[in-house]
């Protein structure tokens, strides 16, 4: 049996940053519930259900985006906590081999480490989904909410494969950090910008998409200078991203919101713009001039404890919470609840008790699932065969495009060749399953060397 939250929170080091825990949490914490507060589901004259966007029925509460679209602290305590891991991994392997050539086994030790609590839920997730998508349609169920549903329960994966692609990005651009410090993410953000020139002056084709890892990156190469204490002038990181940001959404081609609206022609994240690389710069230096207040409130084993519990499950939570959401509304249509028009008085009025039903699901889900996402025993990088690095590389690229596709194309349609453009690649939910698995068994299998140092 795992040690309990209060052990937990006693055994914390002196040294640890709680902060950035409790970021962590409360960045999951703040999507989780905007997703819950955004979703309105209506019947519409055929009977069939439909969900919108609170946000196009309401456009006066898009400006609230700029605070509650917080994604980019959670890319940017990644970073923070992948800069730490990699470091700590690289000196166990030198004072363990007595050189630095681990570097294949180090890698794939890395990976394994920042990915086990991640992909394990995650498979699950998919796993669950797939297995009961695969009966419905063999069955021959579906309609209504529940098509809805196979299409929205896999939307948030995009977040997985993004962040993926940051951990297998780590180690070179942690160097690159280490050599040019500011510079680095100076880099990113002019290459960002770049695609952006080009894709909206010169109508690139394509070009848009190299925004998912320029916009994110910089993002996230923000947290290896705060975990190196560059991070010295928030106020001036944040005022920059909050003017840059304005003047791009009132003088340029971007929209208002800061999370992707039905209809409009242009998102500013689905891909990531210059405007919402902007915005995360501003919650960045946000978040960070409150952190002394904070660090004292943390301080307090009762808060500590809560923030240690939460992120025992917070990944867990992310992954089902949709699903909770949308089995609120499917037993409200199932006991012919009334649903009110968004917006409305009565909608509102609805707001408190839907949210509440939606966290008590969650919490049943998270109570089932849980043990998925509790970490084994983490080994720090050993003797590995030597091609434990290319392998650890080849399954994180498998589970990076496996997860984004089904992101796009949802578990409906298993049976009948579904597909979503990926990039320029037709990809199926099948096809999509299948690569996310192999790459996680890759993952696994690569970082599985002969015992080293234990790496925390």
């Amino acid at each position: 049996m795992g040690s309990s939250v209060r052990e937990l929170a006693e055994k914390t080091p002196t040294g640890r940053d709680r902060y950035i825990d409790l970021l962590r949490v409360a960045s999951l914490g703040t999507v989780v519930a905007g997703h819950w507060l955004m979703a309105a589901v209506t019947t519409g004259d055929d009977g069939r259900a439909e969900v919108g966007n609170l946000l196009a029925v309401v456009p006066e509460l898009q400006p609230l985006t700029w605070a509650l679209q917080i994604m980019p602290v959670f890319f940017f305590v990644g970073g923070f906590s992948h800069a730490l891991s990699y470091r700590s991994l690289s000196r166990a392997s030198k004072s363990g081999s007595g050189s630095g050539s681990e570097g294949g086994s180090v890698y794939s030790a890395f990976l394994r480490a920042r990915l086990q609590r991640l992909l394990r839920p995650t498979m699950v997730f998919i796993g669950v989904w797939g297995a009961a998508a695969l009966a419905l349609q063999l069955l021959g169920q579906g309609g209504g909410l529940l098509d809805v549903a196979l299409r929205l329960v896999a939307q948030p994966l995009w977040f997985i494969g993004i962040y993926l692609a940051m951990v297998a990005f780590t180690p070179p651009l942690l160097r690159l950090h280490d050599r040019w410090g500011w510079g680095a993410f100076g880099a990113l953000v002019a290459a960002a910008g770049a695609v952006d020139v080009a894709r909206f002056a010169f109508d690139v084709p394509y070009v848009a998409f190299l925004n998912f890892a320029f916009v994110w990156l910089a993002v996230h190469q923000l947290g290896f200078l705060r975990a190196d204490g560059k991070l010295r002038l928030p106020y001036v990181l944040a005022g920059a991203g909050l003017v840059g940001a304005a003047l791009l959404v009132a003088l340029g081609p971007y929209p208002l919101s800061m999370v992707g609206m039905p209809g409009e022609r242009v998102s500013n994240m689905a891909p990531p713009t210059f405007a919402l690389l902007c915005h995360g710069l501003w919650l960045v230096g946000a978040v960070e001039l409150l952190r002394a207040p904070a660090t004292r409130w943390l301080a307090r084993p009762r808060v500590w404890r809560g923030v240690v519990a939460a992120n025992g499950i917070s990944m867990t939570a992310f992954l089902w919470h949709l699903t909770a959401m949308l089995g609120v509304y499917g037993t409200l249509l199932a006991l012919d609840v009334p649903l009110p028009a968004p917006a409305s008085a009565a909608w509102w009025a609805q707001v408190p008790l839907r949210l509440a039903a939606a966290a008590a699901l969650t919490a049943a889900l998270v109570a089932a699932f849980r043990r998925f996402e509790r970490p084994g025993a983490v080994r720090g990088p050993g003797a590995p065969a030597a091609s434990g690095g290319p392998t650890a590389a080849l399954g994180v690229t498998l589970c990076l495009f496996g997860v984004l596709g089904l992101s796009m194309v949802g578990f409906g349609g298993l049976l009948e060749g579904r597909t979503a453009m990926l990039i320029a690649v037709h990809v199926t939910a099948p096809a999509a399953v299948g690569m996310a698995l192999v790459g996680w068994l890759l993952v696994e299998r690569a970082g599985r060397g002969a015992p080293g140092p234990t790496a925390r």
